[in-house]
């Protein structure tokens, strides 16, 4: 099947954790990846250009899900063909934040 649709790289990865200052400590303090900041039971963190995403909030998800972000030229056009072979989305694709460099998630 051709594609339309270009996967990226994967720019970010989500990891539900049950316990944010547990996990915080974990993945900075042993295994000494880059902190980028926190807000409140969310942290990131760098891996080499991809982000890694704590999501300390296991009552919205279930323990142990994660979700891998990829970049695309045009979500919106991604997610309809990405549609049209039979993947299932949970919502809607929304701008989170848009980057000082203009980049948006």
């Amino acid at each position: 099947m051709a594609s339309a649709v270009q996967l990226g790289h994967i720019g970010q990865v989500s990891v539900t954790v049950s316990d944010i200052e547990r996990s915080l400590g974990f993945y900075r303090d042993v295994l000494g990846l880059q902190h980028l900041y926190t807000f409140g039971q969310l942290a990131f963190f760098d891996c080499d250009g991809t982000r890694l995403f704590l999501d300390g909030l296991p009552e919205a998800r279930e323990q142990g899900t994660s979700v891998i972000y990829f970049s695309v030229p045009d979500i919106d056009a991604a997610t309809a063909e990405l549609k049209a072979r039979g993947v299932s989305f949970e919502s809607e694709p929304h701008m989170i934040v848009r980057h000082e460099d203009g980049i948006e998630e």
